[in-house]
Order: structure tokens, then sequence, then C-alpha cells
């Protein structure tokens, strides 16, 4: 019998609490709003005109994240999308986290840099969540994983 993933389980791994998308998109705007208006210092020509632009590749990232994929046809196919969008995040947070070591001073350092990095690390946090349940759900397509996963004492995830 060929293993198939419940759409209903498949779409509860991707439902993401509205406030706290809600948050997200509040926090990357004052990040976005400090890194365009703030008093932000760079020691590098062009240092802050990149920072901008990595700022907003990183919220369009973390917006595509919380898409909704129920468009996509095939639960299997869902995943893969939203974990490429989760790679995608991972992806430009460390562009960001790059240009962020350009930054030498300013009177809105301090806020931007406790900001940006509380927003990664609840951002984090909910990706390594969700992306547990995406592989989880991934690998039950797979023979033999109930069985693998028994033998590294690990409690089954049942249906």
């Amino acid at each position: 019998m060929e293993a198939r993933l419940d759409p209903r389980k498949v779409q509860q791994s991707m439902a993401f609490d509205p406030d706290q998308v809600a948050d997200f998109r509040r926090r990357w705007s004052v990040l976005m709003e400090l890194a365009v208006w703030g008093d932000l210092k760079a020691g590098e020509i062009g240092a802050l005109p990149k920072l901008r632009k990595r700022m907003l590749e990183y919220g369009e990232k973390i917006r595509s994240l919380f898409n909704d994929r129920s468009w996509i046809p095939q639960p299997r196919d869902q995943i893969k999308s939203v974990l490429t969008a989760s790679l995608d995040v991972r992806d430009k947070l460390q562009a960001v986290e790059k240009e962020t070591e350009a930054l030498t001073g300013g009177a809105d350092l301090e806020r931007f840099n406790a900001e940006f990095d509380r927003l990664r690390a609840d951002l984090v946090a909910l990706m390594e969540h969700h992306e547990a349940l995406w592989k989880d759900l991934l690998n039950r397509l797979y023979d033999g994983y109930e069985a693998w996963q028994a033998s590294q004492g690990q409690e089954p995830s049942g249906d």
C-alpha cells in the first residue's frame, strides 16, 4: 500500500497563528523603518543601502513563508513549497546578518540590533518547530519510517 499524506495534517502543519504573523510583520516593519529612517552609521560606503535592500528581501521571504498554499493540489508539493520558503528565509537572514556587521554606530544601532536579534530568535524558533512537523510528514511517505523511528527510541507520531 502506497503511503499518502493526510491533507488535513498537512494543512494543520502550515496553520500559523494570525496574531503571531501580524507580530512578525510589525516587528519587521520597525526594523525596516530603522534601516531607512533611523540613525545608523556604517564604516563602508554603500553599506546602508545594501542593508536596506537585504532587509526588504528578508521581509519578502518572511511573507512568502506565511503564504497560503492550499491552491497547490498535492499535499507533498505544499510541504516542499513551504520548506523551500523556510530555507529562503534562512538564506536572507544570513544575508542581513552579513550586512549588519558593517554597522558601526548611530543613535539607533542598539535598538536595531536588539530588535533584529529578537525577531531572528523568534522566527527561527517558529521555523524549527514547523520544519520538524514537515520533515515528519514527508518521512511518513517512506516505507519503514515508523519502524526506523521506533528503533531510534522515538515515539511514532501516529495518526
